[in-house]
């Protein structure tokens, strides 16, 4: 069917050259345009419907409707009037002619930069909305503005150079291009029988490119809005919600009972780390496990999961699906949602200075803590998400070269490689134990960033996969470096947290895997060694769950012997209890869409720095 209407398209073509183009009508020459038509129109006719508008096949048509085939014969026509025009100027019965006098001067000038403006706007929201998705994946409007208005130091150089040669570079090719046909003083004249017939004035060729520039900033915004779901933004400056206000415990206003002998906590972020990549069998979309030693480890722990499956994990809930956020998930029990107008993270040096975190609830209790991570902690404020959140000491890539840990000038990945930031946690642990006090030691792999992941000389490489030979070595590297953990003197007092940070953005792996969309991704946890009397093996508390991110922190104080009153801490909730989330409470939809809105709670007492005791004081 899809030929089929091609070739009527190409039909269609012909009969206008013909009654409008053709000055000898003969036999010969009726075939000789129809053919000609033809062989223009069917391939380029296929390359655009293929290549463009992403049609499958065009052989088979039975998967397709009507708008479809309009689409079919649309595109058609216009190639086929197109190849007419390139004909009709290389024949020399299309020429190009000095234009009128100038006009409306001021109202040119004005057309020409609105036409300019929409056009390269338009272009670097369709093209960039495509780089930022294939580039970050799932990337939400939340994200993408926090990303814009926080401090950018540390970020790994082929993002900006992926984004320099993609949207900006296509931008700006794109406007020249346009620019050229715009600025660019002539008008159209056709010669018919030693007549000449002017068919496109210079002003008229002025007023199509404003329309086609407004066209193309439509466009573009379109892709825009739906493809970093824009109308989420929209909701959280527009719309309001109590959701986190009505159901917000602080931190430290809540009754806390920890034991007199205070258990250590070992928290690690495994970068992008799934459950998608066990093997079937495991609840993973993989045919092979290609993370055996992280599923080992899962089956030494407890395990939360969304699934009948021993694997599952958290939901991807409003403001949680990139590293940051998910720190401050866990940290803090909240979302990590756009700012305020009034508001930001980290740019003033403060980052969310109403709210009370985990940092501030062991540091209480007398713990000394550590993050550690390889790129730079200046990144996106991470530095004072803990520098104001506890007295922790940051142990980034910029604290490993004035430390001389590494060379001035050493730079590999983001920073360092997780090689070297595993050698550097065993000697901060083991002075952490020295101190003789509690310790919490927080860290973040990063070998499996996207795009492709990190693979140290001498690694493994059994896949053809780049990715998936890095996630099959982090495997290995976090399996060791727990092991160590478990043969040192202060194992036995100590919890140790493993959870993905977020799903992986790495789409090129997806697409070399061929993922059903269809398919349920989720962060890989597991806690080992919690707090005796803890860990549980009912079925009912640990498999099909409905949590966040934000849940771990109250799950987190459980599993180094807190006990909780009411099991809630910000909105999450002490997963080891058994007692609802939010989610669970509420229903998954309904609390995104909640959390999607604007909180004058949030912005005011979180985000911003009036008091959060009087806050809730008020409230309740």
């Amino acid at each position: 069917m899809v030929i089929l209407i091609t070739l009527i398209a190409a039909v269609i073509c012909s009969v206008v050259e013909i009654f409008f183009n053709l000055e000898e009508r003969n036999t010969k020459n009726i075939i000789k345009v129809v053919l000609l038509n033809i062989a223009s129109v069917l391939p380029f006719t296929f390359a655009i419907l293929l290549y463009v508008f992403k049609f499958e096949h065009f052989i088979d048509s039975s998967s397709y409707g009507k708008i479809d085939y309009i689409l079919v014969l649309l595109v058609g026509i216009l190639v086929g009037i197109l190849t007419q025009t390139v004909l009709a100027l290389l024949r020399g019965r299309l020429v190009f002619d000095k234009a009128d006098e100038i006009k409306h001067k001021h109202l040119r000038r004005l057309v020409i930069l609105v036409a300019c403006a929409c056009v390269f706007f338009g272009v670097f929201a369709a093209v960039g909305t495509s780089w930022g998705k294939e580039a970050f994946g799932d990337v939400t409007g939340d994200q993408l503005i926090i990303n814009l208005t926080s401090p950018t130091e540390g970020t790994e150089a082929s993002v900006y150079t992926s984004g320099i040669e993609g949207p900006v570079l296509l931008s700006v090719f794109a406007l020249v291009a346009f620019g050229i046909v715009l600025l660019t003083r002539f008008k159209l004249v056709y010669i018919y029988k030693n007549e000449r017939i002017t068919v496109l004035k210079d002003s008229l060729k002025k007023i199509l490119c404003l329309l086609f520039s407004f066209l193309v900033l439509l466009y573009g915004v379109r892709i825009g809005v739906r493809g970093f779901k824009l109308k989420d933004v929209f909701k959280s400056y527009f719309l309001k919600s109590n959701f986190i206000e009505e159901n917000y415990v602080d931190p430290l206003e809540a009754k806390i009972e920890f034991p007199e002998k205070k258990r250590n906590l070992i928290h690690i972020y495994l970068e992008s780390m799934e459950n998608s990549y066990l093997s079937k069998e495991l609840g993973g979309y993989l045919n092979e496990n290609i993370i055996p030693e992280l599923a080992d480890l899962g089956h030494e722990g407890t395990v939360f999961s969304d699934t009948d499956n021993y694997f599952g994990g958290p939901q991807q809930g409003t403001g949680t699906q990139w590293s940051l956020a998910s720190m401050v998930n866990q940290l803090t029990g909240l979302p990590m949602k756009a700012p305020g107008l009034h508001n930001s993270y980290g740019a003033d040096g403060s980052f969310l200075p109403g709210a009370n975190t985990l940092g501030e609830l062991l540091e209480s209790l007398g713990y000394e803590q550590t993050c550690m991570i390889g790129a730079s902690a200046k990144f996106g404020g991470l530095d004072y998400l803990y520098s104001t959140h506890g007295n922790w000491k940051m142990m980034d890539y910029n604290y490993a070269k004035k430390n001389n840990l590494i060379p001035s000038d050493y730079k590999v990945w983001w920073g360092f490689e997780d090689e070297k930031l595993f050698e550097f946690a065993k000697d901060e642990i083991t002075r952490l134990y020295k101190t003789g006090k509690p310790f919490n030691f927080t860290m973040e792999t990063a070998d499996t960033h996207r795009p492709g992941g990190y693979i140290s000389p001498g690694s493994d490489t059994p896949y053809k996969s780049h990715y998936a030979n890095a996630l099959y070595n982090s495997s290995k590297d976090v399996y060791e470096f727990v092991k160590w953990i478990q043969k040192q003197p202060f194992y036995e007092n100590t919890t140790i947290v493993l959870i993905g940070d977020h799903l992986s953005m790495d789409t090129e792996f997806f697409e070399e895997y061929k993922f059903d969309s269809s398919y349920h991704r989720t962060q890989y946890n597991v806690i080992i060694n919690p707090a005796p009397g803890v860990a549980t093996k009912d079925y009912n508390i640990t498999n099909n769950r409905l949590w966040s991110n934000w849940d771990y922190f109250p799950t987190i104080v459980a599993s180094i012997g807190g006990k909780i009153e009411g099991e809630r801490l910000g909105i999450g909730t002490n997963l080891f209890s058994g007692k609802k989330t939010v989610y669970e409470e509420y229903g998954l939809n309904y609390v995104n869409k909640e959390l999607q809105k604007g909180s004058d709670f949030y912005n005011t007492h979180i985000l911003g720095v009036e008091n959060l005791k009087d806050a809730l004081s008020k409230k309740k």
